[in-house]
């Protein structure tokens, strides 16, 4: 019996390749392919899926690992492979503590789509060992400290530096000495360009936990 399978990528051709890759393989059947995660759970509700595609960030706001959380509320037994093309750091380790089986990036090709979901299938958690190398402006993900991924996530938010200061628990100054080391580091000129850029490159995106 074929293996039921969801997709949940808002992007057509990502989540055309999908369909194609996933359909061709007699092992799958391909029961929904939808653009957003907003009420994937409720698919659930329809009809058994033994695995889930989820993209992590989508157009419309939704949110893939919101979404799997739901989902695992709602079928604990339903296995999840993340999918995403972005590189931000913090979401391995979320997608670990919602219990989402495995995650795939989807320029990485030193391992198929199709072997992470046979691999997680036969009970395997499959995880890059390291996320793909992430630039914003001149500067590397590495380069920057965890309190300057803190704020760069709050400002991708639109928030103001008092707001992120009550945000992180640190003073509006502290705040604005992050801000000037990520402008020096990333050369660019703007906090708003700061903010722009990163989600733009999907690092330090703001999500919820």
């Amino acid at each position: 019996m074929a293996i039921k399978v969801m997709i949940v990528d808002d992007q057509a051709i990502s989540r055309h390749f999908f369909e194609l890759t996933v359909g061709g393989a007699d092992r799958y059947e391909v029961v929904f392919s939808v653009s957003s995660a907003f009420a994937a759970d409720v698919y659930l509700l329809k009809k058994k899926v033994d695995l889930v595609l989820m993209d992590i960030l989508m157009n419309d706001g939704s949110n893939g690992l919101d979404a799997a959380a739901t989902l695992k509320k709602t079928d604990p037994d339903v296995k999840i492979v993340a999918v995403t093309s972005m590189p931000e750091y913090s979401w391995m380790a979320r997608a670990r503590e919602i219990g989402i089986e495995s995650f795939w990036y989807k320029e990485m090709d030193n391992v198929s789509i199709l072997d992470v979901m046979d691999r997680t299938v036969a009970g395997e958690s499959v995880y890059p060992e390291f996320a793909p190398p992430a630039r914003l402006g001149s500067a590397c993900r590495e380069d920057f400290t965890g309190r300057e991924l803190e704020v760069l996530r709050e400002l991708t938010t639109g928030k103001s530096n008092p707001e992120i200061a009550q945000a992180l628990g640190i003073s509006e100054y502290t705040v604005k000495a992050h801000v000037r080391a990520l402008l020096q580091k990333t050369g660019l000129s703007s906090r708003t360009e700061l903010a722009i850029e990163a989600r733009v490159v999907g690092l330090a995106l703001k999500t919820e936990t």
